[in-house]
Formats: C-alpha cells, sequence, structure tokens
C-alpha cells in the first residue's frame, strides 16, 4: 500500500504514453511494448535523432538572427542552452524508452526521477552561464543612470545563482516528492537570524551597491562630506568608501555613513574645472574701477587660472573699514586650489602695492581725555 501511494503521488509527474499517441499509432507502441528491448532501443534511437534534430533546428533559426549583430555574447549564450536543449529531447524519449521495459513501479519511478533530476541539473548549470552572458551584455550598454556596471556585475550574479540553485533545488525537491515547506520555512526563519546578526553589514552591503548603481562619485574624485572630511576618493569597495586627505591620510568610511551624508562632489558638474575665490579688501576712496583690472589682471597673469570661462572680479559690499571685493577665477583641477589661493593672495597684495592701492587693516585711536593728577603734579 505503502508503495501504491508513492506511486500514487508522482502519477502526475508521469503521464501515459499510451494516452498521448495517435489512435492509429498505439497499435504499433503496443507491439514494441511485447518485446521490450527492441522497444527500448526503438525509442532511443528515435529519441536521440529527434533531439539532433531539435538541436540542428534550434541553432540553424538563430544563427540568422545572431549574424546581424556585431559582438558574439548572443552566439555564446544560444551555444549554451543548446546542450540542456538536446538532453531534455533525448531523456524525454529515454524516459519513454524506460516505460516499454515494464520495470517495477518503484524502480520505474526512480529512474524517471534520476531522469528529471539530471534534466533540471543540466538547465541550472547552463543558466550560471547564460546569466553570466547576460549581465556581461547588459554592463556594456552605456548610458547616465546604467544600474549594471562591471564593479555591480558580481553582486547580479551572485545573486542570480542564488535564485537559481533556489529554483533548481526547490523543483528537485518536487520530483522526488520531498514537500519543500518545511524547508522554504527553516530557509525563513535561518535568514531572519542572519539578518539580525549582520545587519550592519548588511546595510554597508546595500549602501554599498546602490553608490556603486547611482554613482554620485567614481575614484579620483575630491568629495566633501557633511561630516567634514575633504579627499580623494582612491576606493569604492561594497563595504567602505576610502578618502585620502591633503595629509596623506586615508579615512575609511562605511558605506552606511556615507550613503546616507551629504557629498559634495567637487569634480562633478559639467567639467572637471573648479572656481576659487579670494576675498579681497580695499581702503575708502580708492578707485574701484581700478581695482577691479588689477584684480583682473592678477588672476590672468596666473599660469595655472584658466581664461574660459575668463577671471572676473564682482564688489560684494561696503564693509565696516573697508570695500569689499571678491576675485573669481577658474582652475583645471579641486586639488590645486589651496596652492593657487596662496599664490593669488600673495600676488594681488604685491599688485596692490606696485599700484597704490591701500589695504585697510584694524585700527584705534586713543585719545585722552584727562591726564591723572600725579602727572599734572609731576609737570
Amino acid at each position: 500500500m505503502q508503495e501504491g501511494e508513492k506511486q500514487t503521488a508522482y502519477e502526475p509527474l508521469l503521464v501515459k504514453v499510451e494516452h498521448v499517441l495517435p489512435e492509429s499509432w498505439q497499435p504499433y507502441w503496443h507491439g514494441l511494448t511485447e518485446i521490450p528491448l527492441i522497444g527500448f532501443s526503438v525509442v532511443v534511437i528515435m529519441g536521440y535523432i529527434i533531439a539532433k534534430m531539435a538541436h540542428w533546428f534550434f541553432r540553424y533559426s538563430f544563427s540568422h538572427i545572431t549574424r546581424r549583430t556585431k559582438n558574439n555574447l548572443d552566439d555564446q549564450m544560444i551555444e549554451a542552452i543548446q546542450r540542456p536543449l538536446f538532453l531534455t529531447v533525448f531523456f524525454f524519449f529515454l524516459g519513454v524508452a524506460v516505460k516499454t521495459l515494464n520495470m517495477a513501479a518503484g524502480t520505474e519511478a526512480m529512474l524517471l526521477r534520476f531522469l528529471a533530476s539530471v534534466v533540471v541539473l543540466s538547465w541550472m548549470m547552463r543558466g550560471f552561464k547564460v546569466l553570466h552572458l547576460l549581465l556581461e551584455s547588459l554592463s556594456l550598454i552605456k548610458n547616465r543612470f546604467q544600474l549594471i556596471q562591471p564593479k555591480t556585475r558580481p553582486l547580479f550574479e551572485l545573486v542570480g545563482k542564488v535564485l537559481l540553485i533556489g529554483l533548481g533545488s526547490y523543483v528537485l525537491l518536487l520530483i522526488w516528492g520531498i514537500d519543500p515547506t518545511a524547508w522554504l520555512a527553516s530557509a525563513g526563519v535561518v535568514g531572519i537570524a542572519v539578518g539580525f546578526a549582520a545587519k550592519d553589514t548588511l546595510a554597508n552591503l546595500f549602501s554599498g551597491f546602490f553608490i556603486i548603481a547611482d554613482s554620485p562619485y567614481k575614484v579620483g574624485d575630491f568629495v566633501v562630506l557633511s561630516s567634514g572630511e575633504r579627499g580623494e576618493v582612491t576606493h569604492v569597495g561594497m563595504r567602505s568608501t576610502r578618502l585620502l586627505t591633503r595629509d596623506d591620510i586615508e579615512i575609511t568610511v562605511p558605506n552606511n555613513v556615507i550613503g546616507n551624508a551629504k557629498i559634495v562632489n567637487e569634480n562633478g558638474g559639467r567639467w572637471e574645472n573648479s572656481r576659487i575665490r579670494v576675498a579681497v579688501g580695499a581702503a575708502y576712496g580708492s578707485d574701484v574701477d581700478q581695482v577691479c583690472q588689477v584684480l583682473e589682471q592678477v588672476a590672468k597673469d596666473h599660469p595655472d587660472v584658466i581664461n574660459n570661462p575668463a577671471p572676473r572680479v564682482r564688489m560684494r559690499a561696503f564693509g565696516p573699514s573697508s570695500l569689499d571685493f571678491e576675485l573669481l577665477a577658474w582652475i583645471p583641477q579641486p586639488v590645486l586650489r589651496g596652492r593657487i589661493r596662496h599664490e593669488l593672495h600673495m600676488d594681488v597684495y604685491k599688485a596692490f602695492n606696485q599700484a597704490g592701492i591701500e589695504i585697510p587693516y584694524a585700527k584705534q585711536d586713543l585719545y585722552i581725555k584727562e591726564l591723572p593728577n600725579s602727572l599734572k603734579n609731576s609737570d
């Protein structure tokens, strides 16, 4: 009774051959089943021929499509699918041939399950190859919001392989008559436990994935974080980002922190050029036109200042003791900001001295209203 129950549970996966054959073919089928070895050999040979024909037809049909493309990724993808396709057709007829041997129900079911398992494993292994080729072709597509990049491709490939293994394992459990519900429940409990135990690691992992996918910065950019760190990005990983400061000190920032921070990318924008601002004060009574001309000339004479866009001067305010000007100039790289600002300050001071423009500074005048009595008596 137990064996009969197992056969009944597996019966939906075992389709009776005589039910799918046309009525005109059924007498030949019954004749073959009367001589099991001959029937087995005929069905196997016929299945091999049909599998080869399906293999050839599939390759011939898609070869016309792949010839129109420039890369060979689609050729490799079709090559990867041909093997499991051939095995699927051939093993189907091999299972039909097993039915002609009139074996015991338990042995027959075991062989059919084994054949089905080989087909599932074949598709799962080839699925890894197809997934790799598919992600590689998508990573070659260049656009601004490219999600699949060379750095994110390993993560997508890992997730895809896990899903393929999970799907293949689920089908294998069904083939062998094992209820996967308990396994799924156990996997869910284990997943929740692992999630709580490694929540910081997972947070950094997902933040790193979105940082790489969104690309707010790249290696070589100079960034400023809301927490005050500033430096050159030397490495963008799945767990952390590394910055090299101007003091030649490397800072490792977890991606969970940097993903929630405000980031100023000094290399961002339409180009890599960066603008610097130099605040300059001139004494009241100075010729404002002369001040503007002197500041513009200082910027134009500097070898590292870009002339397009041209330097410009703006008067910003009437200060408490000076006329406040601002020199705006473009430099080729943000890393030069400190040195060029230093040199411009020195050049401005020299140019103002030559032009006779006074740079105001804080002054205090002391008035003595009345001398002390001791000083009066001394006189």
